[in-house]
């Protein structure tokens, strides 16, 4: 059943101008950078009911294996949610895309056994609160696949990326934020680490502020 009737909320995210061009440049980096790739990774394994956090313009929902009951999909950008709906319809699993903010999933808790975050904590107003909404809606033992983008590399770069933060980035790039340290976050928000993976994107060419990845997995502790 659909968790949303015909009338759409107020979007609580408007950045039209920076989706419309990151709809752009994610689907060249699918193959230009070997995102699709990363996806796969992320996803593979998955099963029974997911919620996707930040689902942009659905690029995931191609990659989730035929083991996955149902994948609740939350974005709260209007243009991109409009582009996962029509990624949705092509998806092999079944999707449901709602408008909704990481800080306040508009779902029951512990309704799923899995969670996804994939370069959403970056653009987040409030990582722990985002972090805690995601302990609330797993099931205890329910697992988090995370592929985000944060600090890294040498002084020289961290420092850069401190200066992006402050200035221009976040206002350019729809609130995203370079120096972010994600692993560090689910650790701080309760969540039990399995194991990840540091991962340069782009692989092969310039080293820039957004290149430094992680690609993980964490658990909702199971004795809460």
């Amino acid at each position: 059943m659909p968790l949303h009737s015909g009338k759409v909320p107020r979007d609580v995210v408007h950045h039209p101008l920076f989706a419309r061009c990151y709809a752009r440049a994610s689907v060249a980096a699918e193959t230009r950078m070997g995102v699709g790739r990363i996806r796969e990774r992320l996803l593979g394994g998955l099963s029974g009911r997911v919620i996707e956090v930040g689902a942009g313009n659905g690029l995931n929902f191609a990659h989730y294996p035929g083991t996955v009951a149902e994948v609740v999909a939350i974005e709260p950008e209007r243009r991109l949610r409009h582009l996962a709906v029509e990624a949705a319809l092509r998806a092999e699993v079944p999707v449901d895309v709602v408008p909704g903010a990481a800080e306040a999933l508009p779902v029951k808790s512990e309704g799923f056994d899995a969670a996804v975050v994939s370069l959403v904590l970056c653009s987040v107003r409030d990582v722990p609160r985002a972090l805690g909404e995601l302990r609330r809606v797993l099931r205890p033992g329910g697992e988090v696949r995370f592929f985000e983008h944060g600090r890294g590399g040498g002084r020289a770069m961290t420092f850069t990326q401190h200066a992006l933060d402050r200035t221009v980035w976040p206002v350019l790039s729809g609130g995203c934020h370079v120096a972010r340290e994600p692993v560090r976050a689910l650790r701080d928000a309760g969540f039990e680490l399995g194991p990840y993976r540091r991962v340069l994107m782009p692989a092969q060419g310039p080293t820039l502020p957004t290149s430094y990845c992680v690609l993980g997995t964490a658990w909702r502790p199971v004795d809460e």
